[in-house]
């Protein structure tokens, strides 16, 4: 049925249709097909067994409006945000752009949502039924970006499975500077300062710029490792990447998601990995839309893979689609479960 209605769908003004998807969602009018589950795909992260390993995305649902909704569609990992301290819009619309010929989308949002104490308030009110993740970062107009993300921690550590600490997004200014060592380093510390005084051992993860150096790599994974971070979101957005898009949207400024970021993801997923070893889980992200690409994610170094712009181009139905077809290619491989393929690409 999506096929038959995507082009009408994608009419309209991208931010709009946006905003019905997540009315549709919280009204429950999309239909969930019967969840395909299958020993072969479950899997476990932060302590925590889920059916699969499909999630969505931080950006889907910024405000933590309709992540049961979600679980309800197959995705057995759901990461909410970016949530700011404070209620901010975000950057002057428009803001997203469609690149249908490239499977993409290029957005500079800037962190728009509705502020910690009404997300904190919303989730509350309505517990999460699965893996349930809080992506957070610092308002724009902020004067301390660390203090931001420890009001986040202190308002969200005790609610969720797990909490995301976005230093990657190319729509804030400056923030990427959190990928310098010593500028990381004192996040990490007083992330790790600000666990001990909440006495919370909520496992905290932390996404990865794509368009970071390969010098990097090696410092960014040592201090992940130090601070005993316990996964690596690889990655977000890139603002580079443009060459062989076709679409004329390709000029606009903001972070590019979808199928160009594939492969550029896989490499870093795999350049991380070697160095982490399995020590510190990651959470793959760029350019899934199939079993297939998810398939790549994971044997590249990614225990589980997170998704949103292939949801947009595939449908409602696509974290069952994928499950359905990574079935399908493990039992051709022979492979009992998908943890004995985390990383065997060398």
């Amino acid at each position: 049925m999506f096929s038959k209605i995507r082009p009408f769908i994608f009419k309209l003004d991208p931010e709009f249709a946006h905003s019905l998807a997540i009315k549709a969602l919280k009204l429950n009018y999309y239909s969930s097909k019967k969840i395909k589950k299958d020993k072969s795909i479950e899997t476990k992260i932060f302590g925590k067994s889920i059916s699969n390993p499909i999630g969505i995305a931080a950006g889907f649902d910024k405000d933590a409006e309709v992540y049961n909704s979600l679980f309800k569609l197959g995705f057995s990992c759901v990461e909410v945000g970016t949530i700011t301290p404070k209620k901010q819009y975000g950057n002057t619309k428009p803001r997203i752009f469609r690149l249908e010929e490239d499977e993409a989308l290029i957005n500079r949002l800037g962190f728009n949502n509705s502020g910690a104490d009404t997300t904190r308030a919303r989730i509350t009110s309505n517990l999460p039924t699965g893996l349930f993740g809080i992506n957070i970062g610092p308002n724009q107009d902020t004067k301390n970006k660390i203090e931001d993300y420890l009001i986040c921690f202190r308002k969200f550590h005790n609610i969720c499975d797990y909490i995301t600490i976005n230093i990657s997004s190319p729509n804030t200014e400056n923030l990427r500077n959190f990928h310098n060592q010593e500028e990381l380093e004192d996040l990490l510390n007083s992330l790790q300062q600000e666990k001990k005084n909440l006495n919370t051992k909520v496992p905290i993860a932390i996404k990865i710029s794509p368009d970071i150096e390969d010098s990097f790599i090696d410092k960014i994974s040592n201090l992940l490792i130090k601070y005993n971070i316990s996964a690596a979101i690889i990655s977000n957005t890139t603002d580079k990447n443009r060459e062989n898009l076709r679409n004329i949207n390709k000029l606009e400024k903001g972070g590019l998601s979808g199928k160009p970021l594939n492969e550029k993801s896989n490499l870093l997923i795999n350049k991380f990995f070697k160095i982490l070893k399995n020590e510190i889980k990651i959470i793959g992200v760029g350019g899934v839309d199939s079993g297939e690409s998810a398939y790549e994610k994971i044997i590249n170094g990614a225990s589980i893979v997170q998704l949103y712009t292939g949801m947009i181009y595939n449908g409602p139905n696509i974290a069952n689609k994928i499950s359905g077809e990574l079935i399908d290619i493990l039992k051709n491989k022979g492979i009992k479960n998908i943890s004995e393929i985390i990383g065997i690409k060398k």
